[in-house]
């Protein structure tokens, strides 16, 4: 019965948002405020209805109620309670349903923002209904998430994919469909922008705001994903540049590019055409990227779903929603930008030129996501694009982009800070490149130089101290960037790895330790049985114990799949990492020996970025409402 509920739920939510558009603008289009003001209500109907339909779908997997086909097919009774919600997320149909619910409330959300442009909020809440209404037509007519088993209702669901059994699976999915409903919430400001045929501050602080929560999110996802990946695959690395892990990167580029383009509208009013391009083009990204989880057509071991007939379905709502937006941006942004801009100066081109960087590395990164396909389509044979090239394009051009970044901040009229910057950059990169052994010491130079100017152009920019809270944050995201930077070079130019066959009693040396195989364990729980190798790593030197690493080869009960799972010892300057791969003989294994130099500070780079963002966002937050309590001062 509860099932039934919620898809009766998701119908009223999906008629709500059809009908309530048309009154919205109705309204709008006759100052009629009654009408206009009909946003609000239908936002939060239809954020309630898709909260209850959520609900009720998480009960089922709660409950165990395989008549559902989807609680069937990806959840078991052996999974444990926290699994069984998460597979919520777990495939296409919850995965959709839980992005619509996120989108449903942030759309309500935004009826609440202190807003002096009533009619802006309006459109905005409008526009979003729209969007939500092709969310939840697309959802009931091809992937229905409450479709019932009956009457042939299986004693136990298949299982939830072993690869999503970890806790970085459980945060992942559900931050990064945040950066996404943020990216459909900055379309609809923008698209209610030009609606409206001028230019709006309320629509760009909101935009503003919207695109820092955002830009937060995408990377936390980013970073979860990429944790994940690391801790759970068993491949040993961190980023593998697959299409799915790409489809979140690329929107992560252009909203970093957008923010920075957003500093130059607000401050100088320039980029003003570039600012609203950035802002639909983010969601045309989301959009694209879902085709490519979600059509099977592209293959990546973490893809959603494999119908070409969703696929069609998701090209058909993209044109729907993309092409009136492209129609509606050629028309209007030309008497929405009239008002002059200022003239640019020396500060203005670099922090322009970085903007135009980070979007050819997202296109760097776009061309080789989609080459393959391309090719395959026109040629008929398939084709990989692997790793050398979204280094060989991806990198210098970031370098460059994070290099201007850095310049921007410093100016043109200081040329003392430019001289000891420049100087601590070039001595910083020329020292690691030199004294040490990297794989591509021009490469590591370069790393290294743009990191450190990074951080001290940021700092540079906040002296005299005390800093300004903005140039505060400011100075930690491009910190966080740096770290990053240097935790991607500390293990793509100094990883030591082997791939031995091992078994107990025996060892290899790997730099200035050694991995000594001592015993092999059974495992047994309840979701998963295997064996557990044993490896201590000791200094080369005395022998002595520096840590005990226990990967496992596990073989899952509901579905027998098979899953490596890393045995790692993180550490602030390296981590030591061990994976068992196939059996080869009763008592040995080909396992994988790996020393990651810095590989955490990829992480603590992410952490560091979102720190800033929240300084961010609560620094604007209090200024507004400093702002606001001058306004309501003199008339009290």
């Amino acid at each position: 019965m509860i099932p039934e509920l919620g898809h009766f739920l998701l119908i009223i939510a999906a008629m709500t948002a059809l009908l309530a558009p048309a009154v919205v603008f109705y309204g709008i289009r006759r100052g009629d405020d009654f009408y206009a003001g009909f946003s609000r209500p239908a936002s939060l109907l239809t954020a309630l209805m898709l909260t209850l339909s959520t609900a009720a779908l998480v009960w089922a997997f709660l409950t165990d109620d395989f008549s559902v086909a989807y609680v069937a097919n990806h959840s078991n009774t052996k999974l444990a309670p926290a699994y069984k919600a998460a597979a919520l997320w777990g495939s296409h149909e919850g995965s959709m349903l839980l992005w619509i619910w996120l989108m449903a409330v942030g759309t309500a959300g935004a009826g609440f923002v202190r807003c002096a442009d009533r009619l802006f909020t309006a459109r905005l809440q409008g526009l979003m209904l729209a969007v939500l209404a092709g969310f939840c037509a697309f959802l009931l007519f091809t992937s229905n998430p409450f479709l019932r088993n009956l009457p042939m209702v299986p004693p136990d669901g298949r299982d939830l994919n072993p690869i999503l059994q970890d806790i970085g699976m459980i945060l992942h999915p559900p931050v990064l469909f945040m950066g996404y409903a943020g990216l459909a919430l900055m379309f609809a400001a923008m698209c209610a922008l030009l609606l409206s045929g001028r230019w709006s501050k309320t629509a760009i602080d909101f935009t503003t705001r919207l695109s820092i929560v955002t830009w937060g999110f995408l990377t936390a996802g980013n970073m979860l994903g990429s944790w994940w990946a690391y801790n759970e695959l068993g491949w040993g690395g961190w980023w593998f540049w697959d299409p799915v892990e790409n489809a979140s990167f690329i929107p992560w580029l252009t909203t970093t590019a957008l923010m920075h383009a957003l500093i130059q509208t607000r401050r100088r009013g320039q980029l003003r055409r570039l600012t609203v391009f950035l802002t639909l083009v983010g969601f045309a990204l989301c959009l694209l990227g879902t085709f490519l989880v979600r059509s099977g057509a592209m293959q990546s071991v973490h893809a959603f779903a494999t119908d070409p007939g969703r696929g069609i379905a998701l090209q058909v709502l993209a044109i729907v929603l993309l092409v009136p937006a492209a129609f509606l941006y050629c028309a209007r942004i030309e008497p929405v930008c009239r008002t002059e801009e200022a003239p640019m100066n020396g500060s203005d081109a670099l922090m322009t030129g970085a903007v135009f960087l980070l979007m050819a590395a997202a296109f760097a990164v776009l061309f080789g996501t989609l080459y393959p396909l391309g090719y395959e389509v026109f040629a008929g044979r398939t084709l990989t694009v692997g790793a050398p090239y979204f280094n060989n394009f991806f990198a210098p051009m970031t370098l460059i982009a994070a290099a201007l970044a850095g310049a921007a901040q410093l100016g043109l009229r200081n040329p003392v800070r430019w001289a000891v910057c420049a100087a601590a950059s070039v001595a910083a990169g020329a020292a690691v490149a030199l004294l040490t052994d990297p794989r591509s010491p021009v490469m590591t130079g370069f790393a290294v130089a743009a990191a450190v100017w990074l951080v001290v152009t940021a700092v540079s920019h906040c002296l005299p101290f005390p800093a300004r809270r903005m140039s505060l944050a400011a100075l930690l995201a491009h910190v966080g960037i740096a770290v990053s930077i240097a935790g991607a070079v500390g293990v793509e130019q100094y990883e030591s790895e082997a791939l031995v066959r091992m078994g107990p009693g025996l060892g290899k040396p790997v730099d200035d330790v050694v991995f000594v195989y001592t015993e092999t364990r059974f495992v047994n729980n309840h979701s998963y049985f295997g064996q557990q190798g044993v490896i201590e790593v000791l200094r080369l030197d005395d022998e002595s114990l520096i840590t005990t690493l226990r990967p496992e080869r596990q073989t899952f009960v509901a579905n027998g799949m098979q899953m490596s799972a890393a045995g790692i010892d993180h550490g602030f300057l390296r981590d030591y990492y061990v994976s068992m791969g196939n059996k080869l003989t009763d008592t040995e294994w080909l396992v994988r020996l790996s020393i990651k130099p810095l590989a955490g500070w990829i992480w603590g780079g992410g952490a560091v970025m979102i720190l800033a963002a929240l300084i961010i966002l609560f620094t604007r937050r209090r200024e507004t409402e400093t702002a606001a309590q001058e306004l309501e001062a003199p008339s009290k």
